[in-house]
Parts: structure tokens; C-alpha cells; sequence
């Protein structure tokens, strides 16, 4: 008999699962199925990066890289940083790694010690409590109603506080909320870090796509206190539509990032040697790519989200980022006949056949997710089909 271990029972089935397995056999009979999950942009890698990648192979550069990334490549990561936030760092401060989840396992794998909590805004990205738990840390959540627009307030950072807390994570724009703390937010909030003295996980994978004229600003630019507690995360996935390529980053202290570099040498040897020499082109290179997907995500929002926000029982906040519309949906659910939202989720697919992600997944059960990283005429078909369902099902 095979008894597994302790840290991988502790972990949550990801909710996505049922769901896409559920849209997968149904797409397989033969239904026309709209799905709205996807967390990839709808775009290939620019051509130029593909090139990149091509002239590596074809000029035999595919062996070992050193463990935290190729030097080339962190050099273009720094005049990145150097460019887009003005800030400075030096190679022994860079890691990269096979995806910036991967960064962020790595990064809870060496800081956290059983029982350190690292605090964690509610809504989610759903990996971030199931790194700490694997870290055998402790998530502390703080919920972010829609009333705050999603975002923490220094008193709740504050109350969260105990003298086991290692970090605060801050994810802006953020996954699943598509919502953006401006500076004078990060500064009350790097304040609070400063006075109990954490560190700031800062994942900002999802920095170029801004809309209606919001500003991303990363933590760390804030002050030099703010910079040596804050490790930023990035990578090339979203920005420059190379999910697939796995490359991801940490910036920050040299203690920390040595020895990300040293468990990621025992477990992924290097990031993938071509992808490395496609995310030097991807930082190097023209950016043009980069502001097409922007703008074609804006537009996709500004026609999608009226239409959305008109559906009964469906409360959304205008998104300011990412890719992402988070409706609390609890009364259409209640007054179509549902139990629980992830019960509308699943006649959703199965009725309307539209496939969303339940909120339950990001611990805002109340809500869904829906992504529009795909083709507008999808996204209006989709939402059509979700109107006419609640509207049919409507119970006074």
C-alpha cells in the first residue's frame, strides 16, 4: 500500500477541474461549447520571438543554462526593471525559473519554516494558499469585499499581523479581479510592512495590461525600505503571450534569490535553455506586440462589460487590469433556482453551454470568473447566451 505524504494531502483540488473535464466530454459530443476560463492570452508569441527562439536552437544553443537563468537574460530583465519602474538591480539579486509559478514555489519553499503565515488578500490566485501549505506555512486571509474594490486596507493588513507572519502577498493588477492599487494605497500598505517589519511578495505578471489609463506601479519603487523588503514576480507569460515558453522572475534581496537559485538547481537543473533565449528577445526586442494585445483587451472590455452588467442579478466591478471580470452572481443564482453558485456554474455548461470558472476557487464563492482573452464574438455570444438563461429561469 502507497501512503502519500502529509504535505500533498493538505492540498485543494483545484475547482477548475470538474468543470473544464465537464466542458472537454461535452465538447467531444459534438456541443458547442463557449469557453470563458482561459488565463492565457488568445494570441500566438510575437514573431520575432519565435525567430529568437529558432536562430538559438539552429546555432546549437540548447544545453544547460546556469541554474538561475542565462546571464544574457538577466541582464535583460534588469534594463527591464530599469526601463518600466526605474529601479536597479544587480545580477546576484535576479532568478529566473520555469514559470513565475514556479518562482513563487520556490520562493515559499526557501522563506517559510512550519507555521510561518504569509497573508493572503481574498479574492485569490488559487496556487498562492497551496504553495504556502506545501511550504508547511500558514495562509492568513483577509477578505477584499467588492465594496473596497477588491483591495486590502492598511488596518486589515495591520490586524493580520502576528509575530508568526513572514510576508503579505500583493498581486496587482490582480488575478481574478482585474483590480490595480494606485501608489498612495502601496504606500499605506508598504508603511504597515515597514512598521512590523515583513516582506512583500509582489506578483505583477500582469503589469502591461492596464486599461482606461490606470498606472501600475510596483511596491518596491516606492522607497528604499520598501525595495529591500519587497521580491517582485514577473515573467514573460502574459505580457507577451508566451505562457507556454515557462519563464518567470524574481527580483530582490541576494540572500533570498541565492538560495531560490540553489533548491531550483536540485530541482529543474535550468529554465528551458530556448525559452531563455526567447525571453531575452521578448525584453530586448520591439514591445509593438505587447501594446496590440493591450489595446484589443480594452476594446474587448469596454463592449463587453456593459452587456454584462446588464444581465439581472449580476454585480461587477469594472476591472482596471488583467484579462479578467469577477460578477458576484449570489442572487442570480438564488433567483434562478440554485442552491450555490457553482450549482449556476454547472447549468451554465450544461443549459446555456457557456463554461466560467467559480468563484469558489479564489475564495469569493459568490462569485464567477470569466476571462476575455478570447475573440469577441465569442465573448458576445457567451454573454447572450448566460442573459437569456437567467432571464428565462428569473424567479419574483
Amino acid at each position: 500500500m502507497i501512503k502519500l505524504a502529509n504535505r500533498v494531502q493538505t492540498l485543494t483540488p483545484s475547482t477548475t477541474l470538474a468543470i473544464t473535464a465537464k466542458a472537454n466530454e461535452l465538447k467531444a459530443q459534438g456541443v458547442d461549447i463557449i469557453g470563458l476560463g482561459a488565463g492565457e492570452p488568445d494570441y500566438n508569441t510575437p514573431e520575432n520571438i519565435l525567430q529568437a527562439a529558432y536562430k538559438s536552437m539552429m546555432e546549437g544553443k540548447t544545453k544547460y543554462t546556469p541554474a538561475g537563468g542565462l546571464p544574457a537574460l538577466k541582464e535583460a530583465i534588469i534594463e527591464k526593471l530599469k526601463r518600466d519602474q526605474q529601479l536597479t538591480y544587480a545580477p546576484a539579486e535576479v532568478m529566473v525559473g520555469v514559470g513565475a509559478k514556479h518562482v513563487l514555489y520556490t520562493l515559499f519553499q526557501v522563506l517559510l519554516d512550519k507555521g510561518d503565515e504569509v497573508i493572503i488578500p481574498i479574492p485569490y490566485w488559487v496556487s498562492y494558499p497551496e504553495q504556502v501549505k506545501l511550504a508547511e506555512g500558514v495562509p492568513v486571509y483577509i477578505e477584499a469585499t467588492a465594496s473596497q474594490n477588491y483591495k486590502i486596507s492598511p488596518q486589515q493588513l495591520r490586524e493580520a499581523i502576528t509575530d508568526r507572519t513572514k510576508a503579505v502577498m500583493i498581486n496587482t493588477p490582480s488575478n481574478p479581479t482585474g483590480m490595480i492599487y494606485s501608489k498612495e494605497e502601496l504606500q499605506e500598505l508598504a508603511e504597515v510592512c515597514r512598521e512590523k517589519d515583513i516582506l512583500i511578495v509582489s506578483d505583477e505578471i500582469y503589469e502591461k495590461l492596464i486599461y482606461g489609463g490606470s498606472e501600475h506601479v510596483s511596491i518596491a519603487t516606492l522607497s528604499e525600505d520598501a525595495k529591500n523588503r519587497t521580491i517582485i514576480v514577473n515573467g514573460v507569460s502574459k505580457s507577451h503571450s508566451m505562457t507556454g515558453w515557462r519563464i518567470g522572475y524574481a527580483a530582490g534581496d541576494s540572500k533570498l534569490i541565492k538560495a531560490m537559485t540553489n533548491l531550483a538547481s536540485h530541482s529543474t537543473s535550468n529554465p528551458t535553455t530556448t525559452s531563455q533565449y526567447a525571453a531575452i528577445e521578448a525584453y530586448n526586442g520591439p514591445q509593438g506586440a505587447v501594446e496590440e494585445m493591450r489595446q484589443a483587451f480594452e476594446s474587448r472590455l469596454e463592449e463587453i462589460f456593459p452587456k454584462l452588467e446588464a444581465i439581472p442579478g449580476f454585480n461587477v466591478i469594472r476591472p482596471q487590469g488583467a484579462f479578467y471580470l469577477l460578477p458576484d452572481v449570489s442572487e442570480a443564482a438564488e433567483k434562478t433556482g440554485f442552491a450555490s453558485v457553482d450549482e449556476f456554474v454547472e447549468a451554465l455548461l450544461t443549459e446555456a453551454n457557456v463554461a466560467v470558472i467559480p468563484g469558489s476557487g479564489f475564495g469569493a464563492p459568490s462569485t464567477i470568473r470569466l476571462s476575455y482573452a478570447t475573440s469577441l464574438e465569442a465573448l458576445n455570444e457567451a454573454v447572450e447566451r448566460i442573459g437569456k438563461f437567467v432571464t428565462s429561469r428569473w424567479q419574483n
